[in-house]
């Protein structure tokens, strides 16, 4: 069995970039000040940055997977020119509303704050549960990591670099 390391899992929109809402557009996409550094301090601390992120946008039909996945490629350009990655991306397009038939459900496992996830995560790579802690900005977030196992925090903004180390991360 592989050694487990901590994991950092962040939320999306509202963590590492600022939430205008259903964002999908590099031209659209603006980092939080700090998330970059963030992400590079926990790669070189040796702990897997794993983002999980609810994208009812796509099942709304206001943007495609393949678009998501495009901006995520453009995020992890744009990390690696700061010297930092993303492990890993996982999305929830599912949505109980969802126009589009094929995202619909009446309570999405993987979307928070249901746990799947994290524990699509937990089964995907060796991760240290109890090491771990979930970042997030709304209290579906935290639900989700606790449902999971794994310690939420709370961000209300700001610098998340800083954030982080106030917190003694990593």
């Amino acid at each position: 069995m592989p050694d487990l390391k901590p994991a950092l899992f962040l939320d999306r929109d509202g963590v590492l970039n600022e939430d205008r809402g259903y964002v999908s557009r590099w031209e659209d996409f603006h980092w939080i000040p700090g998330a970059r550094e963030a992400v590079a301090a926990f790669n070189r601390a040796g702990w897997l940055v794993i983002v999980v992120t609810n994208q009812s946008g796509v099942g709304r039909g206001y943007y495609t997977e393949d678009a998501m996945h495009a901006l995520h490629a453009k995020m992890q350009a744009d990390l690696a020119a700061a010297g930092a990655r993303i492990d890993a991306f996982y999305h929830a397009p599912q949505h109980p509303e969802a126009p589009v038939e094929a995202y619909r459900h009446p309570d999405p496992p993987l979307r928070k704050p249901n746990p799947g996830m994290i524990l699509q995560a937990l089964r995907d790579w060796p991760i240290d549960r109890e090491a771990s802690v979930l970042i997030g900005d709304k209290p579906s977030d935290l639900e989700a990591a606790l449902r999971a196992g794994v310690r939420g925090v709370l961000f209300e903004g700001g610098d998340l670099e800083a954030f982080l180390r106030r917190l003694s991360l990593p």
